[in-house]
């Protein structure tokens, strides 16, 4: 793709909450349930404000009262109720109906100021529905009626709906008139309404100081006032703010309480869908962010406002997940409806995306180009806040068409935001800057750019504490880095190469997890989750199961959601400085394998002594055909029943896997030391290989590290005091009983979990700061989400979430029976998984399979490995060991080999 959105701010906030339009405030009476107090009248002046307060209630209210014949006035009130019920609920249509009944009852009551008010609504309501210029023409006869404060309510209801169709300096002008007014005259309610909407103008002008202010006074007259439901708008309008500071965990954090609100008072807004998916694209989850505007466009009818800014939602985030037919039709449709509602500015958003799904559907030439420039143009007169994503892409459309001129300059457009706006837009600006340097062939500025954009990308990934967004959040940083990376390659310099690839591959386990063992609501929410699942595995087809999966579907979704609400240490700081001297003299007798992708290439760094030489392998692509074929091959025979021939078919695919991962760096790891330990770093990609198939990995002791510089960390890491030895075993496993006899003979001071004893929270206690763990249980991997993977205990599954509450995680883990040592690749170079959870909670060392393995064969072999261990092997070492004590039982080969040592 192209360009990865980020910068989708202003359109989030310009249709926000759809504003109420009550004359009255909030009188602490239910008229639904019968008005204490003598008088119709107080009934009717109870509904407006209640409309909003409480709108399920009103909506009954008001029809109560139409039951009882009331006089015109009376009537127009309780219909003008109905309207705004219905309108918030998204029924425009039957809004307009009863609105228009209020304007005639309104007008036969005799009373300018009733007449004024719902017009004012109606033509509010108009606008919103999409029919822009009948609802100014109304809204301005209802400001041409109105007076003393009744004028400033009617002045706000047209700033909102200037505001929503993007003239700010006029809805401005009226907000500010509003006020004054207001504040003048002692109407609290209405005051805040009006600061509020002033507010959304202030944050998409970008004026944050005054924002802030207004958001803050508003807040506190909506509680004197007893709003309930703008009370839950103020809340959502603080994560606008979070969100232009690019603080993502504490914007989603005010959407989640804001919906808790909506909910409770049983209204929904699009405009919550819409901001999740914009704080969910600026954390790089494009899929989550797709599927939010979906459902909310599903629920929606009609062809407001609302419509047209819930297809420009699901339009950009169908672009940043790479669905660019879906892109192009939701931003065509989105952009002829802004054309329908006069909202020019909202057009040329969406005429942007449209573009872009073009381009990413392959589309290419001078006339896009072109086209691309314009678009560009349009959105910086108009300071929207796809200004810079729109000249990032025409500077690089530009340059492929070979206009050099129009490319700089739009080029240079985008670089002036490498220094402004939120955090998680500057890595963008940055890589405009190196894109430019480049296209005049500045190399020492491609790369200086290229370096403080990494260090920008770092920051912002440093920001958020979940592992998920971390490794979601580094498209800049990894299109960065690649940049630099083809420097090095055009050079043939592997050098640059490995300083390039180590700068910005450890990034997703820089920081570890800030929760806890203390977080008691989540340790609740996991618990809740064991027993779900535990009971969903015995569970026959049916509609208990169907309950409990929906109720596994909430659970996760509220950890989800817990977890990234939380903000990352301030004290985080970079993994790695890119010190390439400092890996060189601390690879000691280690060879190091660092391998790398650029533009679907695979490249193999190979370190031999302080030798750098740099190779190129071949197609990305093949390598992971061949990965997973070795890997089938592993799965196959770990039942038990291997073909004819089976060791033979084991070394031929050894020697293409060899052939397609190493290519000619293979023969740099016969130099040296031939027998001495290997370090392979490979890509996220990679990760799953079984790197021991391979014939110059076979023999040596082998680790494999997400990276160098967090493999030379690991092992500085210094042990406990205390060497505590934890074992874990899980129900289900042929020969765990006998395994685990044998093992603990070499642990007499050991803490054993087995059979009922083996629960999640008795594991955690005693992995937390454990010196040696071996948890032997049944392990599910989640490629829908790598972090509820989980190893099952007695009492059910142990996630990768509950290992991130670990206080310290053991320095040395063994994981056996279960496919532990798979990874999700998110990003080139990110990895989710236990790796993740784990490396920046202090583990060292870890062995993990990467396929299902054989219960019985595995048995044996951790015996063996263990008896290593405990002689003093390193985990390389002791896992070599093991593999050369095999004859030629092809079951307990392909065992041996479905297993890695991580770490150090």
């Amino acid at each position: 793709m192209l360009l990865q959105h980020r910068d989708a701010r202003t359109w989030t906030l310009e249709l926000k909450r759809q504003r109420p339009t009550q004359d009255t405030r909030l009188v602490p009476v239910s008229v639904a349930n019968g008005d204490p107090r003598p008088g119709r009248q107080q009934a009717a002046d109870d509904l407006l404000p209640l409309a909003v307060a409480r709108p399920a209630e009103a909506f009954g209210a008001a029809e109560t009262l139409l039951a009882q014949s009331p006089d015109p006035r009376t009537a127009s009130i309780a219909h003008q109720a109905k309207g705004i019920v219905l309108r918030d609920s998204g029924r425009a249509a039957e809004a307009i109906a009863e609105l228009r009944r209020a304007v005639r009852l309104a007008g036969r009551s005799g009373d300018p100021e009733r007449t004024a008010d719902v017009e004012a609504t109606l033509g509010l309501t108009l606008g919103l529905a999409g029919r822009a210029a009948e609802g100014l023409t109304a809204l301005d006869h209802a400001v041409a009626l109105s007076n003393g404060i009744h004028s400033g309510r009617v002045l706000m209801r047209r700033g909102y709906l200037l505001r929503v169709l993007g003239r700010y300096d006029e809805a401005l002008a009226d907000l500010r008139r509003a006020v004054k007014v207001l504040r003048t005259g002692g109407d609290r309610l209405w005051e805040a309404r009006s600061r509020t909407h002033r507010f959304l103008v202030y944050a998409a002008l970008g004026q944050a100081t005054r924002a802030d202010r207004d958001l803050v006074i508003a807040e506190q007259l909506l509680t004197a006032e007893g709003q309930d439901l703008e009370s839950a708008m103020a809340v959502h309008n603080r994560a606008d703010l979070a969100y232009q500071r690019g603080d993502l965990p504490e914007a989603l954090g005010f959407l989640d309480e804001a919906g808790a609100r909506y909910a409770a008072l049983q209204t929904s807004w699009p405009s919550l869908a819409i901001d999740r998916s914009a704080v969910l694209l600026a954390a790089g989850l494009a899929g989550e962010a797709l599927a939010s505007a979906e459902e909310a466009l599903a629920n929606e009818t009609g062809n407001g406002t609302a419509t047209a800014d819930l297809l420009f939602a699901a339009a950009q985030a169908a672009q940043a997940a790479g669905q660019a037919a879906l892109a192009g039709e939701r931003a065509a449709a989105a952009a002829e409806l802004f054309r329908r509602q006069g909202r020019k500015s909202w057009q040329a958003r969406a005429s942007f995306v449209v573009l872009q799904s073009r381009y990413d559907a392959g589309q290419r030439g001078a006339r896009l180009s072109t086209q691309a420039g314009r678009v560009a143009d349009r959105l910086d007169e108009l300071h929207s806040a796809e200004a810079a994503s729109a000249h990032l892409f025409a500077g690089r459309l530009a340059a492929e068409v070979g206009r050099r001129d129009d490319a700089d300059r739009h080029l240079a457009t985008a670089a002036r935001f490498r220094r402004r706006g939120p955090a998680y837009g500057h890595a963008a600006g940055w890589l405009a800057e190196a894109l430019r340097a480049e296209g005049r062939g500045a190399t020492a500025a491609t790369l200086i750019a290229c370096r403080r954009g990494l260090q920008a990308a770092g920051d912002h990934q440093r920001s958020l504490a979940a592992p998920e967004l971390r490794a979601h959040a580094a498209a800049y940083g990894t299109e960065l880095a690649a940049l630099a990376q083809r420097h090095a390659v055009r050079r043939g310099d592997a050098r640059m190469l490995l300083r390039w690839s180590e700068l910005w591959r450890a990034g997703a386990l820089a920081v570890p997890p800030v929760h806890g063992p203390d977080d008691r609501e989540l340790a609740e929410e996991l618990a809740a989750l064991r027993n779900i699942t535990a009971r969903l595995n015995e569970s026959a087809p049916g509609p208990v199961t169907d309950r409990l999966l929906t109720d596994r579907t909430r659970l996760e979704s509220a950890i989800r959601s817990r977890t990234r609400r939380l903000a990352a240490r301030p004290t985080s700081t970079p993994t790695t400085s890119g010190d390439l001297e400092e890996l060189l003299g601390g690879l000691g007798e280690h060879r190091l394998v660092e391998l790398t992708e650029v533009d679907g290439e695979l490249f193999a760094i190979s370190v031999v002594g302080r030798r750098v030489r740099m190779h190129r392998v071949g197609p990305v692509a093949a390598a992971v055909r061949e990965i997973e074929l070795a890997r089938f091959m592993l799965r196959r025979l770990a039942r038990g029943r291997p073909p004819a021939r089976a060791l033979e078919a084991l070394e031929t695919a050894g020697k293409r896997l060899q052939q397609v991962l190493l290519g000619p760096a293979a023969a740099d790891l016969h130099r040296g030391n031939p027998s001495g330990p290997v370090v392979v770093v490979p890509t996220a990609r990679l990760q799953s290989a079984p790197w021991a198939m391979l014939p110059a990995l076979g023999a040596v002791p082998l680790t494999v590290a997400p990276s160098a510089a967090l493999w030379l960390k690991a092992g500085r890491t210094k042990a406990p005091s205390r060497r505590r030895v934890a074992l874990v075993v899980g129900p289900g496993l042929d020969g765990s009983g006998g395994e685990l006899e044998l093992i603990n003979k070499g642990y007499p001071d050991a803490i054993t979990l087995l059979d009922q004893s083996a629960t999640a929270e008795a594991a955690l206690a005693a992995l937390d700061g454990a010196w040696t763990a071996h948890i032997a249980a049944h392990g599910i991997f989640r490629t829908d989400n790598p972090l509820f993977s989980n190893f099952t205990l007695h009492d059910g599954p142990l996630t990768i979430y509950d290992l991130g509450r670990l206080r310290r995680a053991p320095q040395r883990l063994v994981l056996s029976s279960c496919e532990s040592g798979v990874a999700a690749a998110v990003g080139a170079d990110e990895l989710l998984g236990v790796v993740s959870a784990l490396v920046p909670l202090g583990t060292a060392s870890l062995l993990a399979s990467v396929v299902p393995v054989n219960d019985a064969a595995t048995a044996g072999l951790m015996v063996d490995f263990h008896e290593h261990l405990r002689g003093g092997a390193s985990f390389g070492t002791a896992l070599r060991a093991v593999r050369a004590s095999i004859a030629d039982d092809p079951v307990m080969l392909a065992t041996a080999l479905s297993f890695v040592a991580l770490g150090c």
